[in-house]
């Protein structure tokens, strides 16, 4: 007779290696881990581990869409305040989001060291459209409020949505890319400032609201990741990866 699939213990099992790996990628990078050191964390089997996961790219996939879901779970009930306006709703999304990524910075780092690697972009990739996936429908109810309210003036909400968020996932990456260049000393914080500035301006066009509505990246976070690096680097000489 075929065994009966238990959902939550299924669940848990495979949570045990996403929680060794995040562990371990948080310790010595996710480049230095391997399959066995994911092993001797948990006491595990191999053929227990490849049950869950065909590779160690989707163990990271797995940690990744673990950390999407963890910087969004507080989306629906904000959504779901009505007497939020649309503005201060898309201010305090990213606020979470920013403040749940500034608690978790040493692990985010270390995912950083290898995300850009030749090895993950099929990784990078299955990210970017799971992040599309669980973000457009939350902008689309903010854009839609928004224009309900007379706040933002977007077309069509769930294009508009869609690339908000494909102009978010490149902010995203830029700031990768931005933050390696800042260690190098190749770029300054102003110089970040100032890119981030340019993106923001792009994601208030899109909303058809005036330059200076949005606030959605804090000065006082930039400076959390981007200060302890040059700030006399001008960004003409940045060669980011």
């Amino acid at each position: 007779m075929a065994r009966t699939l238990d959902p939550v213990a299924h669940g848990l099992r495979r949570d045990r290696f996403i929680d060794a790996g995040q562990a371990l990628m948080a310790s010595k990078g996710f480049d230095q881990v391997s399959v066995q050191d994911v092993l001797a964390a948990t006491g595990a089997s191999k053929g227990a581990f490849y049950h869950y996961f065909g590779s160690k790219a989707d163990l990271l996939e797995g940690i990744v869409e673990r950390m999407t879901a963890a910087a969004l779970a507080n989306a629906n009930p904000l959504l779901d305040d009505s007497t939020v306006p649309a503005p201060q709703k898309l201010s305090r999304l990213f606020a979470g989001i920013s403040s749940w990524k500034t608690q978790r910075k040493e692990l985010l780092l270390a995912l950083l060291d290898t995300w850009y690697s030749e090895e993950n972009i099929v990784v990078r990739e299955k990210f970017r459209r799971h992040v599309s996936e669980r973000m457009t429908p939350v902008l689309r109810r903010i854009i839609e409020q928004g224009n309900a309210e007379g706040t933002f003036d977007a077309s069509a909400p769930a294009n508009s949505a869609e690339v908000f968020v494909a102009l978010l996932l490149a902010l995203n990456e830029r700031a990768g890319h931005l933050y390696l260049a800042a260690q190098a000393g190749e770029v300054s914080v102003a110089d970040v400032e100032s890119t981030f500035a340019g993106y923001l301006g792009a994601l208030e066009k899109i909303l058809g609201v005036p330059r200076g509505t949005l606030e959605l990246v804090d000065p006082s976070v930039v400076r959390e990741w981007f200060g302890s690096f040059t700030e006399q680097a001008p960004l003409e000489r940045s060669n980011p990866r």
